[in-house]
């Protein structure tokens, strides 16, 4: 069953009743449900179906490609020896087909692209030299490698460019698109445990469908990660082996930023790991953003080139947590409960998810339709002149007039602030105004698990949002 995806599924399924052919690509990181969209959307009814394997030689592809040819009814196919036969008998298979519209998928298409093979001029020639100038194709490329996608058919430079009718950027899910999916497996689940599934996994569709029912997410978590034989056991490994080719500087990237709460620059970064300064460290940090395992922001007030890249990837920040380096055993997760170490996670955790809820964060503020910025914003303490060091994780800056210091707070009952806090909330907004020399109204936006306390103190904060409003869609 398809969960979600609504506007993703539309397009998809309206490419059938367009007047030319049509090109479209599927790209997102792995266990993100591009290949289930897609099978889903078109009911598994392909003219012709082939998904490239990994780590396999050109010729080794072509033999497969050879016998999917042969599977889907093409009679006398001749062995392949590059892909410009491959190409070339696709064409005589489709022209052997009734008429109508021809859904060809190619899935994991990266794979396929081995070293010399000539596979991407090829495909190139397919879809200008002959699919495109036809009516009733539908050709649908899809694959994993998010950073090969984008860099060669997304925004290709030669004969693909401006080629794809429709590029599908396939996200992780929000909290409320996870809920309907934990219900569509009969998952039992109050909110607060769904957010707990949530700041482990994160909104991958795979991960939650591996929950089983009738158990906790707790004993879940141990059973799929911490168990020996867990489905998510080695998912760390296989996530970054799959998406690129040489992963050893991407990770080397993540375990960085790991070890910082609010991200770090590229000099930062460069200095710390000991990359050259070149243009391939800019693709690693590219290709990490497009997969969606990092974000850039501008810190307000600092020019471009300040940029801090930050991992904000849920499964990575709880593998470096609480699994890198040592196995604690299948019972680990529940040990961790209640103490200090859970605890101090469950808050940063926490502060994650809200960045991945902006949008519902300002659909209950009222400000959907207002044109922002967010941001990160840190300042480092003066003692010359006593101004103590501020960070605000997120600050949505509005064009009517006003900047909202969000501070996102975990807590298993109502927050209480308290006289130090509120001196703490007063002490951001003053040295935000002083250093920015912002002339807009500073509003200090409380985002709780459960609320807030209705005490002396609650009168300071201009808006509060609950766990509940990040549910909405």
């Amino acid at each position: 069953m398809l969960i979600g995806r609504d506007k993703e599924k539309q397009i998809l399924q309206n490419t059938l009743y367009e007047e030319y052919s049509q090109f479209v690509a599927v790209y997102g990181r792995r266990r993100v449900g591009k290949t289930f969209l897609i099978r889903e959307t078109f009911e598994n009814r392909f003219d012709f179906q082939f998904t490239g394997a990994a780590n396999l030689t050109a010729r080794k592809q072509l033999v497969r490609f050879r016998r999917a040819l042969k599977e889907h009814g093409q009679k006398d196919t001749p062995e392949l020896t590059n892909w410009g036969d491959a190409f070339s008998e696709l064409k005589r298979f489709i022209m052997s087909l009734p008429e109508g519209k021809k859904v060809v998928f190619l899935d994991e298409l990266p794979w396929m692209d081995a070293p010399r093979s000539g596979f991407l001029s090829e495909l190139e020639s397919f879809w200008n030299g002959w699919a495109s100038a036809r009516k009733d194709i539908v050709f649908v490329v899809c694959g994993s490698s998010t950073s090969w996608m984008v860099k060669k058919i997304i925004k290709n430079k030669g004969g693909l460019h401006n080629r794809l009718n429709h590029r599908i950027s396939l996200s992780p899910f929000p909290l409320g698109l996870c809920e309907k999916l934990a219900q569509s497996r009969g998952l039992v689940l109050n909110r607060k445990q769904m957010l707990e599934a949530y700041m482990v996994f994160g909104g991958v569709p795979y991960y939650w469908s591996l929950l089983q029912k009738g158990t906790s997410i707790t004993a879940e978590i141990d059973r799929l990660i911490f168990s020996p034989n867990g489905e998510l056991h080695d998912e760390f490994e296989m996530l970054y082996a799959s998406l690129f080719k040489k992963p050893e500087p991407y990770v080397r990237v993540i375990e960085l930023l790991a070890k910082k709460k609010m991200g770090m620059t590229r000099q930062e970064l460069l200095t710390a790991g000991k990359f050259e300064d070149n243009g391939a460290f800019s693709d690693i940090l590219k290709d990490l953003e497009w997969c969606g395992f990092i974000r850039s922001y501008t810190m307000m007030g600092y020019r471009t080139k300040s940029d801090i890249f930050q991992l904000i990837d849920h499964y990575t920040l709880f593998y470096y947590e609480y699994i890198d380096g040592a196995r604690q055993g299948s019972n680990y997760w529940r040990s961790m409960l209640g103490t200090p170490k859970y605890n101090t996670w469950c808050g940063l955790a926490f502060e994650r998810t809200c960045l991945w809820h902006v949008d519902q964060i300002k659909k209950k503020l009222g400000i959907s339709g207002i044109l922002t910025n967010e941001y990160a914003w840190r300042c480092l303490p003066d003692e010359s002149i006593g101004r103590p060091g501020v960070q605000i994780d997120l600050l949505i800056d509005r064009s009517d007039g006003i900047i909202d210091v969000c501070e996102m707070k975990y807590s298993k009952d109502s927050y209480t602030i308290t006289s130090d806090y509120a001196d703490e909330l007063a002490r951001k907004r003053n040295v935000l105004q002083t250093v920015t020399g912002t002339k807009k109204a500073i509003h200090s936006i409380m985002v709780t698990t459960d609320g807030l306390t209705r005490n002396e103190y609650w009168d300071d904060v201009q808006a509060e949002i609950q766990l509940d409003d990040l549910y909405e869609l």
